[in-house]
C-alpha cells in the first residue's frame, strides 16, 4: 500500500480546479439555496470500485469551506460494491453544491485507476511477477495517479527522470551504441543507482548484458496473445545472465497480461494503468 502523498503535492491542483469551475460564485446555487442552510450528503459508488484518494475529495471541500465535517465510510484500497458509501459530509448546502463536481472528478478518475489496476493485479496474483506503472501519466497528476496504482497492489516504476536510469532507444541512437550509453551513465550515476536498458532483439540483449546493464526492458515483443518473441528473449537473456532482472513492456493489456507473466518475466510495466483506465461511476447525494 502506498504512502498518502503530502498535501503540498496536490493542493495546487485543487485550488486551480475550484477556480476553474466555480469562478467568483455558483450562480445557480446562489440563486436557489439559503447560504446558511446545513445539509448532510454522502458520496456513493454506483458500480463496484476500489476506493482511492478519499483524502483528495476531503481537501476539495475543506479548501472551499474549512468548516465542512467528514466521516470516512471506506478505507484506502478497500473494494466497494455498488451502493456502498465512500464519504459522508455535513456542511453548508451551498458549499456542497459548489464543490460536488470537482471532488467527484478527482474521485472518479483516481478510483478508476485503482479499480483497473486491481483487475490486472488479480489476473497474475498467483504468479511471481510484479506489475509496475510508467511515466505515462496526466501532467501534474503523477503523484496521485501513481498512488492510485500502488493502493491497488501494483508497484511504482521511477517517478521522474531524475530518480532512475533507463536507457531507451533514442538515447542509444543519440550516442551510437548501448555500450557507450551504459559507460556514460556509469560515470554520472552514484553507486546506488542501477542501470536499465530498453532492448528489442537478441543482439541488443547481449550487448546490454555484456556492457554491464543491471536490468533489461524487453520492449514491444508482444502481439496480442502471442508472446513467442518475449518468451524467447527471456530464455536467451537468462542463458547469458541468470539473475538479471527482466521487465516486459509494450502491447500489454488485461487480455494478455497473464500470458506475458507466464513467460518468466520479473516485472510487467503497463502504461494502460494510468493512461487507459476509465473513470468509474460515483455520485453525491444530499440526504437532508
Amino acid at each position: 500500500m502506498g504512502l498518502i502523498p503530502d498535501k503540498r503535492t496536490y493542493e495546487y491542483l485543487i485550488k486551480h480546479a475550484l477556480e476553474e469551475d466555480i469562478g467568483p460564485y455558483d450562480i445557480t446555487s446562489k440563486a436557489i439555496v439559503d447560504t446558511e442552510r446545513i445539509c448532510r450528503a454522502k458520496i456513493v459508488a454506483k458500480e463496484d470500485i476500489v476506493a482511492s484518494c478519499l483524502f483528495v475529495a476531503k481537501e476539495c471541500f475543506l479548501t472551499f469551506d474549512p468548516n465542512v465535517e467528514f466521516l470516512f465510510c471506506a478505507k484506502e484500497g478497500q473494494e466497494l460494491k455498488k451502493g456502498e458509501y465512500l464519504l459522508e459530509i455535513q456542511a453548508k448546502t451551498y458549499s456542497v453544491l459548489c464543490v460536488e463536481r470537482i471532488a467527484l472528478n478527482f474521485l472518479q478518475h483516481l478510483c478508476g485507476i485503482s479499480t483497473f489496476t486491481k483487475r490486472l493485479v488479480d489476473k497474475v496474483k498467483d504468479l511471481k511477477v510484479t506489475i509496475v506503472d510508467t511515466r505515462k501519466t496526466t501532467p501534474c497528476f503523477r503523484v496521485l495517479e501513481k498512488y492510485a496504482v500502488s493502493i491497488a497492489g501494483a508497484k511504482n516504476h521511477r517517478f521522474s527522470l531524475f530518480d532512475g536510469i533507463l536507457i531507451k532507444d533514442n538515447h542509444i541512437v543519440a550516442v551510437g551504441s548501448i555500450k557507450r550509453a551504459i559507460e556514460l551513465c556509469r560515470k554520472e550515476a552514484h553507486h546506488l543507482l542501477k542501470i536499465q536498458v530498453e532492448v528489442s532483439n537478441k543482439k541488443q540483449i547481449k550487448e546490454a548484458i555484456d556492457s554491464g546493464a543491471d536490468s533489461l526492458l524487453l520492449d514491444n515483443m508482444v502481439e496480442g496473445k502471442d508472446v513467442t518473441r518475449l518468451k524467447e528473449a527471456v530464455s536467451y537473456a537468462r542463458s547469458i545472465s541468470p539473475s538479471i532482472l527482466l521487465e516486459a513492456s509494450g502491447g500489454i493489456c488485461i487480455d494478455n497480461i497473464r500470458e506475458v507473466a507466464l513467460t518468466g518475466i520479473d516485472q510487467i510495466s503497463c502504461g494502460c494503468l494510468t493512461h487507459s483506465a476509465r473513470s468509474v461511476d460515483i455520485s453525491l447525494r444530499i440526504l437532508s
